[in-house]
């Protein structure tokens, strides 16, 4: 029900504007069956998050390639089976070799298979087809642009959960060196390894409150918060994929017996609730101030947590700095005073670069 109310939105777009290009491409422009006029409106908004307009071009120069493709190849060869296959593959190699995209070459070949098969490969059919694709796209960035969904509620929801996703991840390693837990610290482990999914939908559902923002003048507001989500995203990704490399030096150390210091549980406690409280101020269109001061006091502190005890406590160490710099410049701080906030690194440079940079 939780997944069926956050597409409800695109549900209903997609079908009001599936059944108004119908009407349009039949009784404005006199069709008899543009079937291309709602099958292009549901590819263009569809349930999935992602680039709209550019699947409203693929899939009208998919329509267009397969058609013209038909009708070239099937006016001179007629129709049947081996007819179909080399219509098939000439069309979808075609539509391969001008973009990667995957709508554009489906479009050329389904349509390639229309041609052949249903409609003639001659007459008025072919211009219709493609004018019913239009049809189908301009509906669809209408129906985007007139009932646009929340784009801003959007990324919040997908953004909410991978910052959730990082806090537990925090709070996982913290419990794990508490509790010298090896097994916790594996099941940490793993569930941070599964969290780009997650980042993944948030990338596109950015894409898409983008493209609602422009498109829909009743959602331009929301184009400020859109950016500031967007600069912040990267960030987080970053502090997530550090917090993996710590989750896997936390596990080493615990299974090599290594020594580990105390204070590290208080960071990464203090760096989850950073974590949280700038998923709340993003939602809520703040400035991350109560964010940035979390991460801050933990900054303030982090020379207590000892660089020695072994490797993996080392790279430990090392991770949770670049992690606090993470969440530092994703509340809106420049990389440099981020850096300037934490009190000198022991070890060598060599060391601390080698750990700080250590990939996932």
């Amino acid at each position: 029900m939780r997944r069926l109310a956050s597409r409800a939105p695109s549900i209903f777009q997609c079908a009001a504007a599936a059944a108004v290009a119908w009407v349009v491409a039949k009784e404005l422009l006199g069709h008899p069956r543009p079937f291309f006029a709602p099958i292009a409106v549901v590819i263009c908004i569809g349930v999935a998050l992602g680039r709209r307009v550019r699947r409203m071009l693929e899939m009208v120069v998919g329509v267009g390639l397969g058609i013209g493709v038909g009708d070239l190849i099937i006016a001179r060869i007629g129709s049947g089976a081996w007819q179909i296959a080399l219509v098939v593959a000439f069309a979808m190699a075609v539509a391969v070799l001008l973009d990667e995209g995957p709508v554009i070459a489906l479009q050329a070949g389904s349509s390639a298979v229309l041609v052949a098969t249903l409609l003639p490969p001659s007459g008025s059919g072919g211009a219709d087809r493609m004018v019913d694709a239009f049809v189908g796209g301009f509906v669809a960035m209408a129906a985007v642009a007139l009932l646009p969904a929340d784009p801003v509620a959007l990324v919040h929801r997908h953004g909410r959960v991978v910052l959730d996703e990082l806090a537990d991840a925090l709070e996982g390693a913290a419990e794990a060196i508490a509790g010298r837990d090896v097994a916790l610290a594996a099941d940490a482990l793993d569930k941070a390894r599964g969290s780009q999914a997650a980042v993944e939908r948030l990338r596109d559902a950015l894409q898409t409150g983008r493209e609602t923002a422009v498109l829909s003048p009743l959602r331009w507001h929301t184009r400020g918060r859109l950016a500031r989500y967007q600069e912040a995203g990267v960030h987080i990704d970053h502090a997530l994929r550090n917090t993996r490399v710590l989750l896997r030096r936390t596990l080493a150390a615990l299974r090599d017996g290594e020594p580990m210091p105390g204070e590290l549980t208080a960071h990464l406690h203090g760096l989850a609730g950073a974590a949280r409280l700038l998923g709340e101020e993003l939602a809520a269109g703040a400035p991350p101030e109560g964010a940035r001061r979390a991460a801050l006091a933990v900054a303030a502190h982090e020379d207590t947590a000892p660089a020695s005890g072994g490797f993996s406590t080392g790279v430990v160490t090392a991770q949770l700095r670049s992690i606090t710099v993470d969440l530092l410049v994703a509340t809106g701080l420049d990389r440099d005073t981020a850096m300037a906030s934490l009190p000198a690194a022991r070890g060598t440079a060599e060391e601390r670069a080698r750990d700080a940079h250590r990939p996932d």
